[in-house]
């Protein structure tokens, strides 16, 4: 396997919507991390998003094989067994790596983190092996960027503040939305257009925010703006959208930081922010989806 063809299968122009996951988790938690440990963190659930990438490919390469032939598994340019094995290695390190967090370091939660872990490789393994056809990928899809910020908590304070698990709620009915429109990336029509609402629910969630903080509200202006134009890109006369769900998992990083301003750490959500341009500077690159 080639480097170019491990960041193709790990969709590696995303990862900064998972270290922006794994602050929000860390702010809503309420707790704090040191250098050492948070830069372990960031990796071990790095670790974990690329290897559900790898195992989604995995899963999918004989439907890939009609629909998406140039994907590196149908094209030859990588073997189903290979992508197999490197996923859970990842998987495998990075929950080691969470066991370090938790174990390795003063203030350091125990087992909580790897517990976490241990979750997230479980919900990563069954969303790849059974979203097709699923009516309910998308909440499964949801589910499993759910744990991140669960497990980023989990690092730094022993049990789950209601607000983590509020905002974490909240970015589940934005990857429901999210996935629901990645799934038709093959080129089926949306004829049904009701899980889009569940787009709306992060608005209701950022208004206080906007009216409460300057940062707030060009966030969640920013964030609205961008939601709507990505969705124009679905429901347009020219479709196009893989390049939406690349839009829409960028933003994901502005909901982000969204959270974190809420918790009143403008200077975090800042640096939150910055993940929205440097995903869609990734993605021209390395494709997102």
């Amino acid at each position: 396997m080639t480097w170019l063809v491990a960041l193709r299968l790990g969709r590696v122009s995303n990862l900064p919507t998972v270290w922006t996951n794994v602050l929000a988790g860390i702010v809503l938690a309420g707790g704090g991390i040191g250098f050492g440990a948070g830069v372990i963190l960031l990796l071990a659930l790095s670790l974990f998003y690329i290897a559900g990438m790898f195992l989604n490919d995995a899963f999918d390469r004989e439907i890939d094989a009609r629909e998406r032939p140039e994907r590196p598994i149908p094209s030859g340019a990588v073997t189903a067994r290979a992508v197999f094995l490197s996923a859970f290695a990842m998987m495998a390190v990075g929950f080691v790596l969470l066991i370090v967090v938790g174990y390795g370091f003063d203030g350091g939660t125990g087992w909580r983190p790897a517990v976490g872990g241990v979750l997230l490789g479980l919900a990563i393994v069954f969303y790849d092996s059974h979203h097709k056809g699923n009516p309910l990928s998308p909440l499964l899809m949801g589910l499993c960027r759910m744990l991140v910020y669960f497990t980023a908590g989990a690092a730094v304070a022993p049990s789950m503040p209601v607000g983590l698990v509020v905002a974490a709620l909240v970015a589940l009915s934005y990857l429901i939305g999210l996935t629901y429109v990645a799934k038709h990336e093959s080129g089926r029509s949306m004829t049904v257009l009701w899980p889009l609402a569940f787009l709306a629910i992060p608005f209701v969630y950022a208004a206080p925010i906007a009216v409460n903080t300057v940062i707030g509200a060009a966030l969640a202006l920013l964030f609205l703006l961008w939601t709507v134009y990505a969705l124009t890109l679905v429901l347009g006369r020219n479709r196009r959208v893989p390049r939406a769900v690349g839009h829409m998992l960028a933003g994901i990083c502005l909901l982000d930081a969204i959270f974190i301003a809420g918790q009143g750490a403008s200077e975090l959500a800042v640096l939150a922010a910055v993940g929205f341009p440097l995903t869609l500077l990734f993605q021209r690159v390395v494709p997102g989806t």
